[in-house]
């Protein structure tokens, strides 16, 4: 018989504490119960913390072999505790070995066969809770948060990014931008826009998986300028559209890395030609702007030079625009600026 799933106890758990209840049913639908026979390992030391648990019924202790043959005890566990949890968060490798002592119920999160992974593709937002989560949860679990901040500081940033990274490029998607503005808007602070020239030609005459490479060379070239700069993000808006936002860069910095970056994307390697298709050479329009200077609203901003590069790339692109702001007599901010994705 098919065992039914409390929802209380996963609802409990530190990692979900700040979902809302439709997320926390996802998440409900997400786990399972899992039946440990007494002396049965729940995991063992090397094994990748790919899930966490909250125990129902039984105990489980965790212990480290010593070369004498004997045990190191290091805790144990009782109905209502969460275990791994911290690992799962660090996405580390276990140190130590879980076993039941008695036969035990437990909930397993993920559920057998799914990853986080898995779920980043579903619903990338709730990831990012969940992982956000884990931060605010380890650092609650240190004494000192700033120590934890600074000797940590690594993998914090990888958590963030695994929330926010576009998969097939490595680039920081658009959701990040919309999720986290407010806290990285530095001025001056620089939104480059990129997009592609001619890139349906490509796709249409030698399939996706080349525009799939090509996406990837194009996100090298972007992630080539935030490390020479030191700072900032290579982004990917949507479908082809590409670009930076870099913080604390001035006007001369700005026109520098957009003009650069036009010779850069020039300068790749052409697609070579194949049977009867031509070869492919790369071009790129770009749009750009820089707030406060050119807008004194980030939203507005943002669509406006997002408007700009569309209308540049349809009316024959391979060129630099700067978007102005609505005032401003060279202003391409139209009353309805296009969304990022809306352009061919």
């Amino acid at each position: 018989m098919k065992q039914v799933l409390d929802p209380a106890p996963i609802r409990k758990v530190e990692l979900f504490k700040s979902l809302m209840e439709k997320e926390c049913d996802y998440v409900v639908e997400r786990s399972c119960i899992i039946n440990l026979r007494k002396k049965a390992k729940l995991f063992s030391i090397g094994q990748k913390a790919e899930h966490f648990y909250m125990l129902l019924e039984g105990a489980i202790r965790i212990y480290k072999p010593l070369e004498d043959g004997d045990t190191d005890e290091l805790a144990q566990y009782a109905p209502g505790d969460t275990i791994g949890d911290f690992d799962f968060a660090r996405k580390a490798e276990y140190d130590a070995n879980a076993e039941a002592t008695a036969d035990s119920v437990l909930v397993m999160f993920p559920a057998m066969g799914f990853t986080m992974d898995d779920f980043m593709l579903e619903e990338p937002h709730i990831v990012s809770r969940i992982l956000l989560n884990s931060i605010i949860m380890m650092t609650g679990r240190i004494k000192s948060t700033q120590n934890i901040l600074l000797e940590n500081f690594s993998w914090v940033n990888e958590l963030h990014r695994r929330a926010y990274e576009d998969p097939g490029t490595g680039l920081w998607k658009q959701a990040f931008l919309v999720d986290e503005i407010n806290s990285i808007l530095e001025e001056p602070m620089a939104l480059i826009m990129l997009k592609p020239d001619r890139f349906k030609i490509l796709v249409d005459s030698r399939g996706h998986e080349a525009g799939d490479k090509a996406m990837v060379r194009i996100a090298k070239v972007l992630k080539t300028f935030t490390r020479r700069v030191g700072r900032g993000w290579a982004m990917r808006f949507k479908s082809n559209e590409t670009g930076l936002v870099i913080n604390k860069c001035s006007r001369s910095l700005v026109e520098k890395v957009v003009k650069e970056l036009e010779k850069a994307i020039t300068a790749l390697e052409p697609v070579p030609a194949q049977d009867d298709i031509p070869a492919f050479s790369f071009t790129g329009t770009i749009a750009y702007a820089l707030w406060p200077q050119d807008g004194s609203s980030w939203e507005p901003l943002f669509q406006g030079t997002y408007a700009l590069l569309l209308d540049t790339w349809k009316n024959g692109g391979a060129k630099i625009a700067r978007y102005t702001g609505a005032a401003s007599p060279d202003s391409a901010n139209p009353a309805n600026p296009a969304k990022p994705g809306e352009g061919a």
